[in-house]
């Protein structure tokens, strides 16, 4: 009978079953298959400090009086020497084994492989190879000695000689499946189970079935599925290290080990190197299950990792391959192993050179700033060339271009909402139904997607249809355990059906491969760079414009005048503010400050319609400020200019007393902006207005009634009419910052306007500005009085 007992460094109240398979520490076991014996020898003394407790059937001697002694009262005088030579070699372990010994078993000469290799002392995954140095950690020597029963067929060193032609023969296949095939029939051929196939992993670790020899009589695996759980995570990161696994009888009982306890550490010995190390209890269950007395598994690894298993099955009986044929079929694995690692190489190399190329064309195509940048991604060749999909959707600058099978515009919006959620580069998914239930997406066209998120709402979208297929599977996947009654207890225990079952996959598409994600992410920062470029292109356009737009003032004898124009700190150095400075046929002169809602090029444009309508109105000298936004608010509607604004507009001027007088007064007209400022030549500065509510911003309600109000200014005096990026932040309110700028202004009614408004930029915006900032300043002086700058 099968000994399912656990592996002792487990709860010995707690049965090995589905529920906990996968924290079985099974590196530890604690116990060997009986085909050979295992002794463990400290180093360089080789005294005997663990065995197996089957010992005495190769060496005679019994396990209790072996611990303790040296490896030569075991073994004999002449074994124990070519241990030791063996093992004070200079490199890996590996390559001397087996060292073959003869034995005396009760006066009778018993041929046997010892297997070498060297375990660390409380470190998982120790080496295999050199002797240690002075300062690596403390370790065991284990010796494994199986019986070599009959004529061995090569010596380790010679198998090369015993696989060359296999060799040979992968180096001709011409595709993957020729060198699937060859491995396993070569496999089989020389290590005679009943069953070999090549089984390989997908992403999730669910196996198929890609290549298989087996002798006529047995029912085909090949093309079965099996799922991720028959073979948990940790064996398949022993796997990754102990590249071939022999179980002669899955009906063996476990040789235990003796002390259980290293009695240097306290701790297990691991066993993740030994070729006799016990396997889990309930993989021997499910081998049973299938019907299997022998079992071998070799790995296939792909960068270090494991990529698939050679497996081995037996059904006829116990098959204990001896150990140098074991080596074979595991050089054949490693060979293949290599050749994959070429072939995908080679794969990846074509892939990356096609994708490349068709890189460099649509980077190229997207130079050409004439052509819309959608439509330059869909020429010859296009975005179907890199990246493999059904639909392809490029959504650009305002453009929208597809290619391929329609896809409606609210559905491709939708998606590439869910991928700028997700918060990444690029984003795929090959099940949207599952993931994104609230998309609702036609299945037959978006069942994957795979999205390139763009600022602004841009995007390139991919995506394919529902991909239908099915999957043979060896057994029902669904059912991967069986509970058993075993008296009073229950326990959980591996399926017993392994027939073919069939299962439809739906709401897929075909998976998105790690290679179509790189490209993506490539054409994500060309596209950036295109986008850059075009929008600093507008953005320069714009930026002349507003320059041109935002132009000197004039000096009138009687005034001095100083404007400043700051952009915020973003990519386009442009914006909705704006200041203007006219002089009207009676003398008067127009001040003009305003901030269109928003930011960037299209404020911009908005800023120079609204800016030359202003004009326009307010040239005539009998329309008032009042009168000039309320006629600017109509040609907003009438005109059907989408735009908001707050603007300000005052007027300057003097009658023939009040320039005997020495003063002038101010008319202004205020939709939303924030109230002038006056700064006497001596005294503190004043806000005009603060006894007024202002009116509405333009655009909002152009029927609504514009107030006008005036107020004297004395001569000398500065009137100052700025934006809200002078006075607002985010850790601030408007209050707070007018009250700083009264206060930074105070004491400067002397200082030239030139250097005023730079020095109130200096200490209101210590920093870059987080908002435009228009600025205008005006200093009043007698008409006959020169100015101080000529």
């Amino acid at each position: 009978m099968t000994d399912l007992r656990p592996s002792p460094w487990l709860d010995p109240e707690t049965p090995v079953d589905l529920t906990n398979c996968e924290r079985e520490p099974i590196h530890v076991p604690g116990s060997i298959q009986p085909r050979g014996v295992l002794i463990a020898v400290s180093e360089p003394d080789l005294v005997v400090e663990q065995v197996s407790e089957n010992l005495a059937d190769v060496t005679g001697v019994d396990w209790t009086a072996a611990l303790g002694r040296p490896l030569a009262d075991v073994l004999g005088t002449v074994p124990a020497q070519a241990v030791a030579r063996s093992a004070a070699a200079f490199g890996d372990l590996r390559e001397r084994n087996p060292v073959e010994l003869t034995l005396d078993l009760d006066g009778s000469p018993v041929p046997v492989d010892a297997i070498l290799h060297r375990a660390l002392h409380g470190e998982a995954g120790p080496p295999i190879g050199v002797p240690e140095a002075a300062d690596a950690p403390a370790s065991s020597l284990v010796i494994e000695l199986e019986p070599a029963f009959g004529p061995r067929p090569f010596s380790f060193p010679n198998t090369y000689q015993a696989v060359r032609g296999t060799i040979a023969e992968l180096n001709r296949a011409t595709d993957l499946q020729e060198l699937y095939d060859t491995t396993v029939a070569a496999v089989r051929s020389l290590t005679g189970f009943d069953r070999v196939m090549l089984y390989r992993y997908d992403a999730e670790f669910n196996g198929e079935v890609v290549a298989e020899a087996a002798a006529g009589h047995l029912e085909p695996f090949l093309g079965l599925h099996y799922p991720a759980s028959d073979i948990p995570p940790q064996a398949r990161a022993l796997y990754e290290k102990s590249w071939i696994r022999l179980i002669s009888d899955v009906s063996y009982l476990p040789a235990r080990l003796h002390p259980v306890a290293h009695p240097a550490t306290g701790e297990p010995l691991d066993l993740t190197y030994s070729t006799l190390r016990s396997v889990s209890p309930l993989h021997v269950e499910y081998l049973h299950n299938m019907g299997v007395r022998s079992s071998m598994s070799i790995s296939l690894l792909r960068d270090e990792k494991l990529w698939g298993l050679i497996a081995c099955h037996h059904y006829s009986g116990p098959h204990a391959p001896p150990y140098a044929t074991r080596a074979a079929a595991e050089f054949l694995a490693s060979t293949l192993s290599l050749r994959l690692v070429d072939r995908a190489a080679e794969e990846e190399v074509r892939r990356a050179l096609r994708a490349r190329s068709t890189l460099a064309w649509l980077t190229a195509a997207t130079l050409d700033e004439d052509r819309p940048l959608a439509e330059s991604l869909l020429g010859t060749p296009d975005l179907l060339d890199l990246v493999e999909a059904d639909t392809v959707v490029v959504h650009l600058q305002g453009r929208t271009a597809v290619r391929g099978a329609p896809l409606d515009p609210g559905t491709a919006a939708a998606i590439a909402g869910w991928a700028a959620d997700q918060h990444v580069d690029v984003a795929h998914s090959d099940a949207l139904p599952a993931v994104a239930p609230q998309l609702d997406v036609p299945r037959h066209l978006a069942c994957g997607a795979l999205v390139v998120p763009l600022p602004d709402g841009q995007y390139v979208l991919w995506a394919r249809g529902e991909h239908l297929r099915t999957v043979d599977w060896g057994g029902d996947p669904r059912a991967k355990v069986i509970t058993l009654q075993e008296g009073e207890d229950v326990r959980i225990s591996p399926r017993k059906s392994f027939a073919r079952w069939q299962e439809a996959v739906r709401d897929r598409s075909q998976p998105w491969t790690p290679e179509e994600v790189t490209e993506a992410t490539a054409l994500r920062t060309n596209l950036l760079e295109a986008l850059y470029a075009r929008s600093r292109r507008v953005a320069r356009a714009a930026e002349t414009l507003q320059r041109s737009l935002l132009s000197e003032p004039p000096q009138p004898d009687h005034l001095q005048m100083a404007v400043r124009y700051v952009p915020a700190a973003r990519e386009a150095q442009v914006g909705g503010d704006w200041y203007d400075v006219f002089t009207q046929p009676d003398g008067a002169t127009v001040l003009v400050i305003g901030d269109v809602v928003g930011h960037d090029v299209e404020a911009a444009a908005v800023m120079g319609q609204l800016r030359g309508l202003l004009r326009g109105i307010a040239f005539d000298a009998e329309v008032g400020p009042a009168g000039v936004l309320s006629r600017l608010d109509r040609a907003i509607e009438g005109l059907r200019v989408a735009a908001m604004a707050s603007v300000l507009v005052a007027r300057l001027e003097q009658t023939d007393e009040e320039r005997e007088r020495g003063v002038s007064r101010i008319r202004w007209s205020n939709a939303g902006h924030l109230p002038p400022l006056v700064l006497p030549a001596s005294g503190d500065a004043v806000l005009l207005g603060t006894d007024t509510r202002s009116d509405l911003l333009l655009g909002v309600a152009p029927e609504t009634t514009r107030h006008e109000h005036e107020a004297v200014v004395e001569r000398g005096s500065t009137v100052l009419l700025y934006t809200d990026g002078l006075v607002e932040r985010r850790d601030q309110v408007f209050d707070e910052g007018i009250a700083r700028l009264l206060t930074e202004i105070a004491g400067h009614g002397e200082t030239p306007v030139e250097e005023l408004v730079d020095l109130l930029l200096e200490r209101m915006l210590p920093d870059r500005a987080e908002d435009d900032v228009a600025l205008l300043a005006v200093r009043l002086h007698e008409q006959d009085r020169p100015r101080p700058d000529r």
